[in-house]
């Protein structure tokens, strides 16, 4: 099992940049991809964006592509989500996600909080 820890949400106002990471221990051989999603009140999680561990090749959603970057220090076992131009509707909790080869998403952090005021 992959454990996942996520640190860096904060308040900040429209327009400005948060950068989250996430480190991961445990069974990090294992690891095929690494992926960001959030969850809004009263809203489903949704994907925000992936990044295959050894390849390196990024996946992101519509609604935050152009202004959120998702990287990886692997020898680190960290991946990053940069977030410029926050938006109001980037409100959310946002977790991160491993992917092991042929699998779902399946290990989990805790979430981080990111507020977004107008």
């Amino acid at each position: 099992q992959v454990q996942l820890v996520e640190s860096g949400g904060g308040l900040v106002p429209a327009g400005d940049s948060l950068r989250l990471s996430c480190a991961a221990s445990g069974r990090t051989a294992s690891l095929y991809a690494m992926g960001w999603f959030r969850q809004a009140p009263g809203k489903e999680r949704e994907f925000v964006a992936a990044i295959i561990w050894s390849g390196g090749s990024t996946y992101y959603a519509h609604s935050v592509k152009g202004r959120f970057t998702i990287s990886r220090d692997n020898a680190k076992n960290t991946v990053y989500l940069q977030m410029n131009s926050l938006k109001p509707e980037d409100t959310a909790v946002y977790y991160c996600a491993s992917q092991r080869r042929g699998g779902d998403y399946d290990s989990w952090g805790q979430g981080t909080q990111v507020t977004v005021s107008s």
